[in-house]
């Protein structure tokens, strides 16, 4: 009796050392972690985990001078054999009062050049091919083949708190017998109300150029204040679904008056991981 009376203590030991082992890691890692790369606007430099495929629904809908544009769009980031390497593409299409189509695909990029540390922020910069898939005559692009750059950054600078900035550019050449060029400035806070919920504030500002057939460069700079928010759902099977809104304000007398902005991701594993010792 005395020994079945140790070994139950030993087991009950053992429970309550591992529990709180794990609830040492959990709290261990900052709430601004819960929720990573599920931005509205504003890039963040975290690529895909390997054999995680993430799957993002955007719809803006934006309202200027009494007329409505909705832009759908739909984006899949997969990794490249590591979260070093990742490949993604966007397909948007475009509604407006008058006219409606496919807008170019982009092809998409992005190296994992930097990994997050204490004092070292994520950087993976991006590189795209945009596809002269949509409609130039009805203004759904340029009609040639675009090189677009983007530079993103993020850090957690503490437990609640991510600051993600964004710098690129674009280039459509022989555009008319112009080359075009474009310009692109992001920066956003997000705030980490609990691990699977959080607050954000986004600002973008774009420098665009487009030509007419007389060869007469327009040149527009639109630029968005977009307070959102986002909330995750932990599913079983590692599938994460986050859904998220946003309210963009224009800033500038090219930007839209105003706008809703409404967006879900599914990410999940696509391929079994075995574990670190092969066995099942």
């Amino acid at each position: 009796m005395p020994g079945q009376t140790c070994r139950a203590f030993k087991a009950l030991l053992l429970i309550v050392v591992c529990q709180a082992s794990f609830v040492a890691r959990l709290f261990a890692e900052p709430l601004a972690k819960g929720i990573q790369d599920n931005s509205f606007f504003v890039e963040e430099a975290y690529n895909q985990e390997p054999g995680i495929v993430q799957h993002i629904i955007n719809l803006p809908v934006f309202f200027m001078d009494g007329e409505k544009e909705i832009t759908p769009s739909f984006t899949q980031e997969w990794p490249i054999f590591s979260q070093t390497h990742q490949f993604s593409y966007t397909i948007p299409y475009t509604f407006t009062e008058h006219e409606n189509g496919f807008e170019d695909i982009r092809l998409n990029y992005r190296l994992q050049a930097l990994m997050e540390g204490e004092r070292t922020p994520a950087f993976a910069p991006r590189f795209s091919l945009v596809t002269p898939a949509g409609d130039a005559d009805k203004g759904f692009g340029h009609g040639r083949l675009g090189y677009e750059i983007n530079l993103p950054f993020s850090k957690i600078v503490s437990n609640r708190v991510t600051l993600n900035f964004n710098a690129g550019g674009s280039l459509f050449p022989d555009v008319n017998d112009r080359d075009l060029w474009n310009y692109n400035l992001g920066g956003s806070a997000i705030y980490a109300v609990s691990r699977d919920f959080n607050l954000m504030l986004e600002a973008v500002a774009v420098w665009e150029e487009d030509v007419d057939s007389t060869r007469r460069i327009d040149r527009t700079v639109t630029a968005l204040l977009s307070p959102g928010a986002r909330y995750a759902f932990n599913c079983p099977n590692d599938l994460q679904i986050v859904v998220g809104a946003a309210t963009p304000v224009g800033l500038t007398s090219d930007s839209p008056d105003w706008g809703l902005f409404f967006y879900v991701s599914f990410e999940h594993p696509f391929v079994r991981l075995q574990p670190a010792d092969g066995k099942d």
